[in-house]
């Protein structure tokens, strides 16, 4: 099924990939530096079952607009307050990935009965200051974005199959959506170094401990055992442990040999795990919802 592209004006213009569907809706966020065409199986499989599905490109990713200030929690979590007013979208699912699933976690603490259902997938309980040695300098040095503009696009494809053998082709794709492909044929990231660093910084600022009990909406947290990731799988149990101790209605669900970017490498799973958590009841409240918007 092909989602329509459209833009919505909140202030600024949001760029949404949406399917439509007349069951509970699902609103998608990426993560850091990414966009929403990383949603598309994810999308696809959901408006099959029938559910209206809305990626969103957050703001300076993507298709959206790009304003030079704003990439904090409380204006990111505004803005997809006021997509929701904009599409009257009552009582959505609420999916986010890594920054996205964080993003998901900071509004369902300022907008408590805005969605009946979370989801954090391989986000929502990253919390930087429990990282070995934290410091913002440490933080903004580890996970400084490469300096991949300029690299030719076919280039950067090569090394995307190359790291991740298993994808199918959308996801190669969908990955080389998060840069600007130049009339040179060379690329560029939407999002400039200087907003990654403003949204890491907010990362860094950000206490996900002191959320989790404000969240009243039942939550599924969706956790990537990375093959061959050696490095702090212990700190990321602990975290996902915190969340699931913190929060009031909690489910977990780990997904074995699978990359961080689960909606791509695992799409299918995910849905299954989506469409069996929403029919055997922990959304109890949107369940049975059919507007179709």
């Amino acid at each position: 099924m092909t989602p329509q592209d459209r833009f919505v004006d909140i202030g600024f213009n949001l760029h949404l990939r949406e399917w439509p569907g007349p069951k509970t809706p699902f609103v998608l966020l990426h993560g850091l530096s990414s966009n929403s065409r990383t949603w598309d199986a994810v999308g696809d499989a959901l408006a099959q079952a029938g559910h209206r599905v809305i990626a969103v490109d957050q703001r300076g990713h993507g298709l959206s607009d790009k304003p030079d200030s704003g990439y904090g929690f409380d204006q990111v979590t505004a803005d997809l307050a006021r997509l929701l007013a904009s599409l009257a979208l009552e009582q959505p699912i609420l999916v986010g990935q890594s920054w996205g699933g964080n993003v998901v976690l900071e509004f369902g603490a300022r907008y408590p009965a805005a969605a009946c259902g979370l989801v954090f997938v391989d986000g929502g309980f990253l919390d930087l200051h429990s990282r070995p040695d934290a410091s913002w300098e440490k933080i903004s040095v580890e996970l400084k974005p490469p300096p991949l503009a300029g690299m030719p696009r076919t280039e950067l494809a090569a090394r995307i199959r190359d790291f991740h053998p298993d994808w199918a082709e959308f996801g190669i794709e969908a990955t080389l959506a998060n840069f600007e492909t130049l009339p040179d044929g060379t690329i560029r990231p939407w999002l400039s170094l200087d907003r990654h660093l403003a949204i890491l910084r907010a990362m860094w600022e950000q206490r996900p401990a002191a959320l989790f009990p404000q969240i009243i909406a039942p939550t599924l947290i969706c956790v990537a055992e990375v093959p061959g990731n050696a490095r702090w799988p212990e700190l990321k149990a602990k975290q996902v442990a915190a969340a699931q101790a913190g929060l009031s209605q909690a489910a977990v669900h780990w997904f074995e040999n699978t990359d961080h970017d689960i909606h791509v490498h695992r799409p299918g799973a995910l849905v299954q795990l989506l469409l069996d958590t929403l029919q055997n009841g922990f959304w109890a409240g949107c369940a049975h919802q059919t507007n179709s918007g």
